[in-house]
């Protein structure tokens, strides 16, 4: 007989609701305490109210319904329905509180659910229907709120708080330790939450501070809110650990313990959940894997989940996990969720019953829209940069012509060919011309005098025009197209600085010997290494404070990522901090991006995800079969790959693939992929099944479906071996690449960029502007806009100028007003090489009014002043004399002037302090003394 769509749903229903811990009953055999939870069909309701499709009983008390509707039926409209229940119960029939508080409307595909104890009952979509044990929970919930209006109603049913009456009424918050941007964001989340928005988007600046701003609402969630338990959602293991040690370093506003000390705190590294830890770090792959029941070894964290949407077709859906119900987590935070909310992570966060706050300094428009468009926050780079919580940047762009154009390198002489695996090298003579383009560079072919080129040109700018008048190498990482062409680049920096092993280290996903997240604690900490290469495993998240280089050796497609990329640069760091671990840095006050490829100019596009896969990667391809994609599409590219491989395959290889493949060769595993997706195979295996049960009819839909899960399950196994996937990746890039000694490249340019002297130009406009704006106001701009000066500049006028000039938001110092300067006008500023001194602000000021025609250094400028009143003098010093009034003169060029109480301190002290002076200068000094105030600075 077949079944009515009514009927199917509510088969579905009630298997829903069995998996829930719900007993199913029907009326005629109640047992109302046969469970925690009872779920009684067709109850009958009292006169006028109709029959409940099921009534919902916990701990033999009524205390919820459930209208069941046909498969798609829209469930906003049945609500009036289930709230003509809800106030139907009998009157002589126990019930928690009448009308009944919890009602659920589903179809079994869709689900609705209302909770009638919260303060503005509002129907939400769910996953499946909640626990018992959580009704129960809910029903005695007598946590104290206090109602900040007298006047707010009462509670109707009286005794219950809520999650959400809870986030209405949450203390003031501690403002002492964040930054403006962060007291915005939190207010704004919870005004947020008090309206009962279920998702939030938070988006603020990479190195602004988004996950102290997340755990200081977490916090606030757990401590006030009584937020059972939160999940914090990372993209990749490392960035896990590292969330773990921030969550174990905020120390509470509130009572001064540690985090960690007042709430357990679990990174999850298996598929245990912890349920009395009240915040649950993990990765949004290792989430999906534990709904699925399994388990995902840790090294597969490691891999970023960006580009992996693109895998899928059809998203394999997500079934419910009575080990993990939906009210697991009352809150998740997602972290960088521009990368996390497509189609086969998003399932992985709507299966939960709980907010969701998304943190990004990239959104794209997908990330707007999954978030309802409530942006609660947006604080760009731009503002972060005028707060002090960012340093800007500027583009230095290098470009040589093998880079630009390729090379040929003619027929006859010798190249090497280097084997991608062993990276053994044999020497090859060419028959014929061997021409390469630039797309070809460090994939198919590597121009070692290209990479030189670009390391030599970074090395000799680096002291003179990048940062100029340092000695020691910047903290630098310098992003790579792969690890083959990290291994490059390492080896020529080391040779191009003259440097050892410790000087250049390669930080990558292949890196042995030491775990990644040591090395980039060597790289933050330490002196060395000064020069980290990469592929992605710094482009996104990991903290580096003292890093003041960028340098793109690889092009990027997308804008966000790009935007993650160069962000490593961007955090703000204390003097003290900085020069801990590059003692000739004074301050950091912006950052560099070396452009190498052109990244900078080249337009980019937002990440979305494809409704069809374009060239997706073979790696991406394992990793989503070894997540459970068992598509055809899916499993059809793996089989047509790897028979590619088939062709140059060493007995060595066979020998590998065979011990990690179950004994399978690689051609074998192969025929298992084409057959599991092969329908004639599938029903192939359906028959016999029925054959051996003895069935004599022709297998249906379901068996076929089974028989074809059953083929690809078997055929798949051999690729979860993460050591398989490893070594068919390795044998995939096995194809050796040319190694061109031949080709010598020059450099075509080397200078900041064009974007680079606007913002120069930007910033000497608006430092002109503020002269004119403020010389009535600070008294430094006062004295030296009068000409002559009416009165004496001191040393307090000009910090004075520095304080109001270093404030947000123009963040402006000595040193980058004096860059911008000889980025514009080279051949009238000197001393850019040099570290600058507070009294050049003098020059500055003087150059900005047009009253010098060179930018020159303001001790320079004493200089050559001192020489002149020194030759003026007709009366003949002696040497020791002299010693003094250079000493004087050198006191002078820091502090603009001298008086007779210096000679107390250093280093007039050291020579004989003020009674030397008078004994060298007699009743002159203070004549030569004046003479010298006012002639030096002139």
């Amino acid at each position: 007989m077949t079944k009515t769509p009514e009927q199917e749903a509510r088969e579905t229903i009630d298997k829903m609701l069995d998996q829930s811990g719900w007993d199913v009953q029907n009326r005629q055999n109640v047992n109302i305490f046969a469970k925690k939870g009872v779920a009684i069909r067709e109850f009958p309701l009292k006169s006028g109210h109709g029959y409940a499709d099921y009534l919902l009983y916990v701990d033999g008390q009524a205390a919820g319904v459930v209208e069941a509707k046909k498969k798609g039926t829209t469930l906003t409209g049945v609500e009036i329905q289930s709230d003509k229940y809800k106030s139907g119960l009998p009157a002589n029939l126990p019930a928690w509180h009448r009308p009944l508080p919890f009602c659920y409307q589903s179809t079994g595909v869709e689900t609705r659910f209302t909770n009638d104890l919260d303060p503005v009952p509002c129907s939400r979509d769910i996953f499946s229907f909640h626990r018992p044990k959580t009704i129960e929970e809910w029903l005695n919930d007598d946590t104290p709120v206090s109602l900040k209006q007298s006047s707010e109603k009462p509670m109707p049913y009286g005794k219950p708080s809520t999650l959400n009456l809870r986030l209405r009424h949450m203390p003031e918050l501690i403002e002492e330790g964040l930054w403006s941007a962060q007291i915005r964001a939190i207010k704004n989340l919870e005004k947020s939450f008090a309206e009962n928005r279920p998702r939030a988007l938070i988006q603020m600046a990479t190195g602004s501070g988004k996950t102290f701003t997340a755990i200081s609402f977490i916090y606030r969630l757990i401590k006030f809110a009584k937020a059972r338990r939160i999940l914090f959602l990372v993209d990749r293991g490392n960035l896990g650990k590292q969330t773990l040690k921030e969550f174990q370093q905020y120390v509470s506003p509130y009572n001064n313990f540690k985090f960690s000390e007042e709430f357990i705190v679990q990174h999850l590294t298996s598929k245990n959940l912890d349920f009395t830890a009240r915040v649950c770090i993990c990765t949004i792959q290792r989430l999906y894997s534990m709904l699925k029941g399994e388990d995902l070894p840790e090294e597969d964290e490691e891999k970023s989940v960006q580009g992996l949407e693109n895998v899928y077709g059809e998203v394999p859906p997500i079934e419910y996990n009575p080990a993990i119900p939906i009210e697991t987590f009352d809150f998740i935070i997602t972290d960088e969720c521009h990368r996390s909310i497509y189609n086969l992570w998003r399932q992985v966060l709507e299966y939960f019953d709980a907010y969701i706050i998304g943190l990004t300094a990239t959104p794209s428009k997908q990330t707007f829209g999954f978030f309802n468009q409530n942006l609660v926050m947006e604080y760009g780079h731009e503002e972060a940069v005028a707060d002090g919580v960012n340093v800007n940047y500027d583009v230095y762009r290098i470009k040589t012509e093998i880079t630009e154009q390729g090379s040929t390198v003619d027929a006859g002489y010798y190249i090497d060919k280097r084997d991608r695996e062993t990276r053994e090298v044999r020497w090859e003579q060419l028959d014929e011309d061997l021409e390469y383009n630039e797309k070809q560079l460090d994939r198919d072919v590597v121009a070692v005098d290209q990479i030189r080129t670009v390391i030599r040109t970074f090395r000799d700018k680096l002291f003179t025009e990048i940062f100029p008048g340092r000695t020691e190498v910047p903290k630098t990482v310098i992003f790579a197209k792969d690890d083959s062409h990290a291994e490059d680049i390492v080896k020529i920096v080391r040779k191009e600085f003259a440097k050892s092993n410790d000087f250049a280290q390669k930080i990558t996903y292949k890196t042995t010997g030491r775990r990644p997240e040591d090395l980039i604690a060597e790289f933050r900490n330490s002196y060395n290494p000064r020069i980290v290469v990469t592929v992605d495993m710094i482009a996104t998240g990991t903290d580096i404070k003292p890093l003041e280089i960028v340098m793109f050796m690889r092009s990027v497609k997308s804008r966000g990522y790009f935007d993650q990329m160069k962000g490593r640069g961007v955090r703000v760091i204390n003097d003290d901090d900085l020069q801990s671990v590059t003692s000739d840095a004074k301050t950091k006050d912006h950052y560099i991006i070396v452009d190498a490829v052109g990244v900078c100019e080249r337009d980019k596009s937002d990440s979305k995800p494809m409704d069809r896969k374009k060239s997706v990667s073979f790696e991406k391809l394992l990793q989503a079969v070894n997540l459970g994609n068992t598509e055809s599409d899916v499993i059809s590219s793996i089989a047509v790959r790897i028979a590619r491989l088939n062709k140059n395959l060493t007995e060595e290889d066979n020998s590998k693939i065979r011990k990690f493949a179950d004994g399978k060769s690689l051609s074998g595993l192969t025929s298992d992929l084409v057959n599991a997706i092969n329908p004639d195979k599938q029903v192939e295996l359906a028959r016999a099944r029925h054959s051996e049960a003895g069935k004599k009819a022709e297998p249906d839909e379901e068996d076929i479906k089974q028989a074809a899960d059953s083929l690809i399950k078997n055929a798949v196994k051999p690729l979860h071996n993460p050591n398989l996937r490893n070594l068919l990746i390795e044998i995939k890039k096995k194809n050796e690449q040319t190694i061109d000694h031949v080709s010598q490249d020059q450099v075509i340019e080397a200078g900041f960029s064009a974007e680079a002297l606007d913002k120069a130009k930007g910033m000497i406009e608006s430092f002109k502007k503020f002269i004119e704006e403020n010389k009535d106001e600070i008294t430094a701009l006062q004295i030296l806009y009068s000409r002559p000066y009416k009165m004496r500049l001191r040393f307090e006028d000009i910090k004075e100028l520095a304080d109001a000039i270093k404030k947000p938001p123009h963040l402006w110092t000595e040193n980058n007003l004096w860059l911008a300067y000889a980025a514009l006008e080279k051949s009238k500023v000197r001393g850019a090489s040099g570290s600058h001194i507070l009294t050049d602000l003098v020059s500055l000021v003087r150059f900005a009014l047009d009253q010098e025609n060179e930018l020159v250094p303001f001790p320079e400028k004493v200089d050559a002043n001192f020489n002149a009143w020194l030759a003026q003098q007709e009366k003949r010093f002696t040497e020791e004399q002299k010693s003094w009034l250079y000493m004087i003169k050198d006191h002078i060029a820091g502090n603009l002037s001298i008086d007779t109480e210096d000679f107390e301190y250093a280093p007039f002290s050291q020579a004989g302090g003020i009674g030397k002076v008078y004994q060298l200068f007699g009743e002159e000094l203070n004549i030569i003394l004046d003479d010298l105030n006012e002639r030096l600075v002139a």
